[in-house]
């Protein structure tokens, strides 16, 4: 098994860089001026630049997308024509360097919401990252959601999840895989909602700690869950808590605790599969080269590259 190690949209190492900047509605709104968006959008094409050519240089393979890229994703905009030589420039870095890039969308999309503001919006948001990965010439385009609400309890809205999803115009539906949460949608429940719309399944670990790991065996889900991925490698989100009590235990800590990380290998090291793993932790890329001197230190994985080993 060839496990890739990433990180998620600014990185630790690079000073004042980030593709994050942002606008709200309301500034935006004061007095309507679409180019305060194109001022926003050109700092973060020119810091993404920086982090994807600092990636390339670090033998990062993997990485996730900031949800701010394209500020206000919930109105139309065309910025590519604008934006498109610095596009095709981010875009050839990534696919000349065989980098695994996705995208993440923020907290107010959600698929399953009885609002149907909140649904119009979720649709934009979802059409803007497909836009995006699309002038980044990403050819397996992967768009991360969580089932969402629970409003009139679960398996309302987990009907409401799948009749939405099926709404959808299939270059969306082809892009979407879904992820367990840390509240109220176990890995059980989003296995049976991945098989049903044939999509891929992204395991969160520490949501699974947080959410299903009393009732729920999760070595015997780890084959049908890395199985839900048809065209790529299977994804996995891995972080650890913030503590281990009730009020921080839902929260990333800086930092990846090694030990957990290595038992969660050694339960998965037999399947076979390569697997691309998330880490989601405060620290970003700092955290990533800490668990990778952390493995070299108490394991004997053979590191291929700097984010890259063999198990």
């Amino acid at each position: 098994m060839i496990i890739r190690l990433g990180y998620v949209a600014i990185s630790k190492s690079l000073e004042n860089v980030t593709s994050s900047h942002t606008l709200t509605y309301t500034n935006f709104k004061k007095d309507n001026n679409i180019n305060k968006i194109y001022e926003v959008i050109d700092k973060n094409l020119n810091d993404l630049e920086k982090i994807i050519t600092y990636n390339i240089k670090n033998n990062i393979h993997f990485y996730r997308l900031s949800s701010k890229i394209i500020p206000l994703d919930n109105i139309k905009l065309d910025y590519f024509t604008k934006f498109k030589n610095k596009f095709s420039k981010i875009a050839k870095l990534i696919n000349d360097n065989n980098m695994r890039v996705d995208v993440h969308p923020n907290q107010f999309t959600v698929l399953n919401s009885v609002k149907e503001e909140v649904l119009t919006n979720t649709n934009l948001i979802l059409e803007n990252q497909y836009q995006l990965l699309s002038y980044f010439d990403i050819k397996n385009k992967v768009i991360i959601l969580h089932v969402g609400s629970n409003v009139l309890g679960k398996k309302n809205s987990l009907r409401r999840f799948i009749n939405n999803f099926n709404k959808l115009p299939n270059y969306l539906k082809e892009c979407i895989a879904i992820e367990n949460d840390d509240k109220i949608f176990n890995i059980s429940d989003v296995l049976d909602i991945a098989n049903q719309l044939n999509i891929p399944l992204v395991l969160d670990y520490h949501h699974h700690l947080c959410n299903g790991s009393k009732e729920i065996d999760i070595t015997s889900y780890y084959e049908k869950i890395f199985a839900t991925w048809k065209k790529i490698n299977p994804k996995v989100h891995f972080s650890s808590p913030k503590a281990n009590n009730k009020k921080d235990i839902r929260s990333h800590n800086d930092y990846i605790d090694v030990d957990t990380f290595i038992a969660f290998i050694e339960e998965i090291k037999h399947l076979p599969y390569d697997i691309d793993i998330m880490l989601e932790a405060k620290e970003k890329d700092e955290a990533l080269f800490r668990l990778v001197r952390n493995l070299k230190y108490k394991t004997n994985y053979t590191f291929i590259d700097e984010t890259t080993f063999i198990v």
